[in-house]
């Protein structure tokens, strides 16, 4: 039962990535100090939503947590208001079920933390009828308006500290080392830590890859006394003429599409075709996890506070944005349809270009 203080809720959905916990603890803080809220956390993403799973969120709860990695609520990647499994695997609308429980909580509004997966199904239900609030995060950075995401900034410094460690090891042995990374179909992770890393061969999903110009590009390096090279491959990238290589469909999941293995073919590419011994390193979750940068937490806490002032002043179905260092509020309608993906004329694409990076074309 509702008593006279207002109450806002909170979610985590989609894959985990450093920055939720300090982003949690910002709706918290901001909602308990200056607007006297309750705060329920809402436990795995919406599959909490659909199943009235919930937590009362104090101000002791969130105090030490902005530092930690993931998020103490629990997210889920699979769970779908709209395309729910049953027991036998079928999938059926229970958006009716979550919106219930979402009244049944008694929420004043809702701030849904969350990519575009997330922020997709946000939308849908604010065209519903509940009030609520997105979040943007990714380690993809591929969200549309937003400038960066929570967890981009931690994933690229994972990221390019692999690439340097992998360095001696490919000098010491004269060898062509392949590092996957993740970015699904957007290849800015890859382009960001490839030249941080200073990777002498950058794959991305915009830029189908000529297997022969990368090998055209190792061998010369080999050829002119570099018996090593790096190559950072993003993991939706492909060659000319080819696909995408798909790891596994994961049928109940809102993104049913696994990428993965783009790094082995590549290396055995390079190797049958150079001679030159050639490793793969895939990244994977390592990318994911630890704890958030300086920046991620700034961004979180940032993007937390501005969600919570959003709730409070009723201005729901807007995500907040990050445009020229200063945080903006935007209609959820134009975040969420289509992703951002590395334009070719990209400063960036020009700079990794102008100190010699090839991108395999």
């Amino acid at each position: 039962m509702q008593g006279s203080k207002k109450r806002i809720g909170v979610l985590t959905g989609g894959g985990d990535c450093p920055g939720l916990n300090a982003s949690i603890r910002a709706i918290a803080k901001t909602a308990i100090l200056n607007y006297d809220m309750e705060v329920i956390g809402i436990k795995d993403g919406f599959l909490g939503l659909i199943e009235n799973r919930f937590v009362h969120i104090s101000y002791e709860d969130v105090s030490g947590i902005l530092i930690l990695g993931g998020t103490f609520l629990g997210a889920s990647n699979k769970a779908n208001p709209f395309r729910h499994p049953d027991f036998k695997a079928r999938f059926k609308d229970v958006s009716d079920i979550a919106i219930e429980n979402y009244h049944a909580m008694a929420l004043d509004g809702l701030v849904c933390i969350g990519g575009d997966g997330t922020l997709n199904i946000a939308y849908k239900l604010y065209k519903k009828g509940v009030k609520l609030i997105g979040v943007p995060k990714t380690i993809d950075n591929d969200l549309k308006q937003t400038e960066a995401t929570i967890g981009f900034d931690s994933a690229l410094i994972t990221a390019t500290q692999a690439i340097d460690k992998l360095h001696t090891t490919a000098q010491s042995h004269h060898r062509v080392m392949v590092i996957e990374v993740m970015g699904r179909y957007a290849g800015w992770l890859a382009l960001y830590s490839g030249l941080a890393g200073g990777g002498d061969i950058i794959l991305l999903p915009e830029i189908p890859y000529d297997i022969k110009k990368v090998c055209d590009v190792v061998s010369k390096r080999n050829q002119r006394g570099k018996r090593f090279s790096i190559v950072v491959v993003s993991e939706g990238a492909r060659p000319k003429a080819g696909k995408m290589v798909v790891r596994k469909i994961v049928k109940d999941s809102t993104d049913p599409v696994r990428l993965g293995g783009i790094g082995n073919k590549l290396a055995n590419d390079i190797e049958k075709i150079t001679g030159l011994e050639t490793r793969v390193t895939v990244l994977g979750h390592l990318q994911r996890g630890g704890e958030p940068s300086a920046f991620d937490r700034i961004l979180a806490t940032r993007f937390g506070t501005a969600s919570c002032e959003l709730v409070a002043k009723r201005d729901f179905g807007k995500v907040v944005i990050l445009k020229s260092g200063q945080i903006k509020a935007i209609d959820l309608k134009k975040a969420v349809g289509d992703i951002k993906r590395v334009n070719l004329n990209d400063p960036v694409i020009k700079t990794a270009r102008a100190v010699g990076t090839s991108f395999g074309i």
